[in-house]
């Protein structure tokens, strides 16, 4: 479960903070006038910041599968080209392959370990740095969202749906190609799902923006739709997407996984829920064998 020595109002903050509503000094001056049992709660905003050591579950060096960063080409993208980590089972190929999608602030180490938790499990995954036509993930989240937020969105989207393309052709898929993504990267597991259609096998949003109302029929491809419970902005768009997914005879399941927050899978920051995680993980992986071997 989410630490429950800190304060559901400061997780709300912080939920602000990560979506870039407010900055990161506003976030704290927030934090700071509120008052938990008489004291600030400007140390429970400090607690909430990532803590990308804690993050690594499985190492670069990690013998079960092999780490490098690969660069290609995005027509339509935000500069023609485009980098990314990737993550090959060892072994011999071919074998399906995963997009790992990140959030709304670059290519961070979260993010690179859950590839390499892919590649462990048999996937050749690739995890595509949206921030890599301006230099790349700066090694720290508040100025990876604040250049995420200054790029040209739609070349943005384009530079990922060219990291899908990339990584199904790829000589050591198999052809088959799914995503998983989470908050920014779940709503694009959700539009390439709209603009790959039959490209793509299969896919899994964590905590991610629904399509647009227009665009929720073209949605085809088999989903895993993984919920925070307590995530009221994303989960308000569900019951439309629902409807949609119905009408279209769209393959899904939809989870939501009790008492936790947007953010729960990632391990760096005390949103994380490990029960909850190690759950969604499974079930993605479970998926994952069923739709792409």
């Amino acid at each position: 479960m989410p630490d429950p020595s800190i304060d559901s109002s400061v997780y709300d903050l912080y939920d602000e903070y990560c979506h870039g509503r407010i900055d990161r000094r506003e976030f704290f001056r927030r934090a700071a006038a509120i008052t938990v049992g008489g004291a600030s709660a400007l140390a429970m905003a400090e607690a909430l910041l990532p803590s990308y050591a804690q993050a690594q579950t499985i190492s670069f060096t990690d013998e079960r599968m092999k780490g490098l960063y690969v660069e290609y080409p995005s027509p339509g993208g935000s500069s023609g080209r485009m980098r990314g980590y990737l993550a090959t089972p060892a072994g011999t190929g071919p074998f399906p392959a995963v997009l790992v999608i990140h959030e709304n602030r670059g290519l961070n180490p979260y993010i690179e370990d859950v590839a390499r938790r892919a590649a462990v499990a048999g996937f050749l995954a690739l995890a595509p740095d949206g921030l890599a036509p301006v230099g790349g993930y700066p090694g720290n989240d508040d100025a990876g969202r604040e250049l995420q937020a200054k790029l040209d969105q739609a070349k943005l989207r384009q530079d990922m749906v060219n990291s899908a393309r990339y990584l199904k052709a790829h000589a050591q898929s198999n052809g088959k190609l799914g995503a998983v993504g989470f908050c920014w990267g779940g709503g694009m597991v959700n539009h390439l799902a709209v603009v790959l259609g039959a490209e793509l096998s299969a896919g899994v949003p964590f905590y991610g923006a629904a399509p647009a109302a227009q665009d929720m029929d073209k949605v085809k491809t088999p989903l895993l739709i993984q919920y925070a419970e307590e995530d009221e902005r994303i989960n308000a768009m569900w019951p439309a997407y629902e409807a949609a997914l119905k009408a279209n005879g769209t393959p899904y399941e939809a989870h939501f996984y009790p008492g936790t927050r947007h953010g729960f899978h990632n391990n760096s920051t005390p949103r994380y829920d490990e029960a909850a995680a190690k759950l969604a993980w499974d079930r993605t992986l479970t998926f994952f064998e069923k739709h792409l071997r």
